[in-house]
């Protein structure tokens, strides 16, 4: 663009005959970051300022509408585009919402959560909960999810054994070829992965760039997912460390565990037991050492039917130093954890609640027991303190937990009490698919499992997919309207402290690999076979989408091997080992290279985000500070595209220099630095097909580059 043309669109934009500009309502913005609520995690009857934004000279009133009143707001600073409106409120001790009233002249328009609106409903107003905060660490951190069994088998002498017990009705298997692909019924199939297999990749995951571990359940259970727990006091020793074996593996044609004394010793003798606990507490003091953090996934609505409180395998019946399980007897200390139905069928009696109806996971009755209410809690203090140290829980289910939404929600008010007195700095984070609302104001979760306002949305918008891999969308496909329509109103149900430490996943332990995904084949193994999952991917598609998750609110996580090039359908071919000696090094140095640009530009961490495009395969959206402000364009097209994009919109300069930072594209990644000008607030950009870019703002005088040019 030439000078001329550049004074001649900014000579449009100035008072002309006394005339004010049209109304702008692309300056309009706020949102609840440290930019637009100061502090933006206020405390009870602290005095906090609202700010918002508007065009310069461009509005004639902005009102904010708190708790039902409706506030002038007054001018309290202005720069070359912008007026910034401010208004300071006491909060009490009670929860506070607002939104925004603008009026120019006889236009009167709301800014809520979507921004510039006719009308206001009550999902998208604003709200403060004072005193709720999230740890900072947490904010923006880089997760990675580790399925231990899976990871790296670091010592030999703890691997599950062919025939060390039955499971679901067959003997366990211990795989000899690490890179088998999992079975179908591959929940009895061990692959040997361990915590010292953590500890021996621990420089890997540092050089990655991470920031916290996110463990698979550890304690004690008979399956590789360990969801089905066993002892909730123990690291599993096959995890863990054996130092006192013995005992005999199951003959063929037995099948009761009572006989597997093999495994009744690894799982039921202290002194393994102790071992393994102190292991855990090694892995996370080196992760510490290294700037690590390590989550716990707590399983609290239902155990395992091995579990020593019900007891359903006799592996405790005659186990030194246990009391007999609510299965065998009852007289049990633990028959009121469980609902049983019938009062006439012990010993053995079947009859209990499982969850969904699955007898190997026993539903926990916490209503008719405070024993096991105050013994959850109390493990949920457990192993944040010393000497494990860990640094918060994953909640498995946790909106099923108890019998009622009641309960459900009174137990884990008390469980959030419980943990952060014992660590102030801990992190509780739920897996959840439905509206988390609810469950996060302040005193429950910090936090949820990101579906609904990350992994669905990008995985429809970028590859049409479920995330199970069972169906196809074509109208959801490349739908760039529907993306950001279903990011606004899942992402209303969070709080900044929520949303900046919602674990934002690609991919998991239960949904189809997002490289598998970018195939677009409908199915599971049971119906394609293993292979499938690997055929037509597309590597350029799963950049995008970690450029998405690396600059999108939110702490981006990372399932282990992803990283990597692992594909695989639903579980459990999900859950494939990690391809160590076959891994696909240019994903990994991608990888890192996301990691090292969300880590080092603040606005990824807790900066704004706004929209900038949204057309057929194409979104685009600034992250940005007052400080600090980048651009991410995307391209899920199979053509290159023109496009001009308005800078200004996230407080970039009418005149500046931006630089492209990174670019993906069907031919790989490019970090090599581009400039671009920007004129009267835009710039023209060509994007690559199937391509990503990331530019950022740089302070450089316009002058010296039109020289130049």
């Amino acid at each position: 663009m030439d000078i001329d043309r550049f004074l001649k669109i900014e000579k449009n934009l100035q008072y002309i005959s006394g005339m004010r500009p049209l109304f702008d309502k692309k300056a309009l913005f706020s949102d609840m970051t440290s930019d637009y609520l100061i502090p933006p995690e206020p405390k009870p009857f602290e005095t906090i300022r609202i700010r918002f934004r508007a065009a310069k000279n461009n509005v004639d009133r902005v009102f904010c509408v708190i708790s039902g009143k409706r506030e002038l707001m007054t001018r309290e600073s202005t720069d070359d585009m912008f007026d910034f409106y401010e208004l300071k409120y006491n909060l009490e001790d009670k929860r506070v919402s607002y939104y925004f009233e603008i009026q120019i002249g006889k236009i009167l328009c709301y800014y809520d959560k979507r921004g510039v609106t006719k009308d206001i409903q009550d999902r998208y107003v604003f709200l403060i909960v004072p005193g709720f905060s999230t740890p900072d660490w947490a904010k923006g951190a880089v997760m990675y999810q580790i399925y231990v069994d899976r990871f790296y088998n670091g010592d030999l002498d703890n691997d599950v054994l062919t025939n060390e017990y039955s499971y679901i009705g067959d003997y366990t298997t211990k795989v000899q070829d690490w890179y088998k692909l999992p079975a179908q019924m591959g929940v009895r199939e061990f692959y040997g992965g361990d915590l010292q297999g953590v500890l021996d990749k621990m420089d890997y995951l540092q050089e990655l760039g991470i920031d916290v571990i996110y463990f698979n359940p550890l304690f004690v259970s008979p399956s590789n997912h360990k969801y089905d727990i066993q002892d909730y006091d123990y690291i599993d020793p096959h995890f863990g460390k054996i130092v006192d074996e013995k005992g005999e593996l199951l003959a063929d044609g037995i099948r009761e565990n009572r006989n597997a004394s093999a495994y009744i010793n690894r799982v039921t003798n202290k002194t393994n037991l102790e071992a393994s606990n102190q292991l855990f507490q090694k892995v996370v003091k080196e992760a510490h050492r290294r700037g690590i953090k390590v989550i716990l996934d707590g399983v609290f609505n239902h155990c395992g039917s091995f579990n020593k409180w019900m007891d359903k395998e006799c592996i405790y019946e005659n186990a030194e130093g246990y009391e007999k399980g609510a299965y065998v007897s009852d007289k049990s200390p633990y028959r009121k954890y469980f609902r049983f139905h019938a009062e006439d069928q012990w010993p053995y009696n079947p009859s209990y609640d499982g969850w969904w109806g699955h007898d190997t996971l026993p539903k926990l009755n916490y209503e008719n027991s405070k024993e096991l209410y105050d013994y959850i809690l109390d493990v949920g203090k457990k192993w944040v303190s010393p000497p494990f140290n860990a640094d918060g829980w994953r909640l498995d289910v946790a909106a099923d937990l108890g019998h009622s939404q009641e309960f459900n929600h009174q137990f884990w008010k008390d469980f959030r009490t419980a943990v952060k007195e014992a660590n102030p700095n801990a992190i509780i984070l739920a897996e959840h698919y439905e509206d988390p609302k609810p469950w996060l104001m302040g005193d429950e979760w910090d936090t949820i499992m990101n579906y609904s306002a990350f992994m669905e949305p990008i995985t429809w918008f970028l590859t049409g997919m479920q995330k199970h891999s069972d169906d196809f969308r074509e109208d959801l496909y490349g739908n760039a309207v529907v993306f950001w329509n279903s990011m606004r109103y899942h992402m209303a149900s969070f709080t900044t402290p929520s949303l900046y430490v919602s674990m934002n996943e690609l991919s998991n332990h239960d949904h189809s690999r997002f490289l598998t995904r970018t195939n677009k084949k409908v199915g599971r193994i049971n119906t394609l076979g293993s292979e499938a999952a690997s055929e037509g991917i597309n590597k350029a598609v799963l950049r995008e989408a970690v450029v998405f998750q690396m600059t999108w609110p939110g702490a981006p996580t990372i399932y282990y091997g992803d990283e990597a090039g692992l594909c695989g359908f639903t579980d459990p071919d999900n859950r494939r080992s990690y391809p160590w000696g076959r891994e696909d090094h240019e994903l990994i140095d991608f990888h890192k290279e996301m990691i090292r640009i969300h880590k080092e530009n603040p606005e990824f961490l807790k900066g704004s985000i706004k929209q900038l495009e949204a057309e057929y395969n194409i979104i685009g959206y600034g992250r940005f500070t007052s400080q600090e402000q980048s651009i991410v364009l995307i391209n899920n097209n199979d053509h290159e595209v023109k496009k001009e994009i308005n800078a200004w919109e996230i407080g970039i300069p009418r005149e500046a220099i931006i630089k492209r930072t990174l670019l993906t594209s069907a031919d790989g990644y490019f970090t090599d630095e581009v400039e671009y000008l920007v004129v009267a607030g835009k710039f023209t950009i060509t994007l690559p097909r199937t391509s990503a870019v990331i530019l950022k703002h740089k302070n450089k005088q316009i002058k010296k580059f039109l020289q130049f040019k």
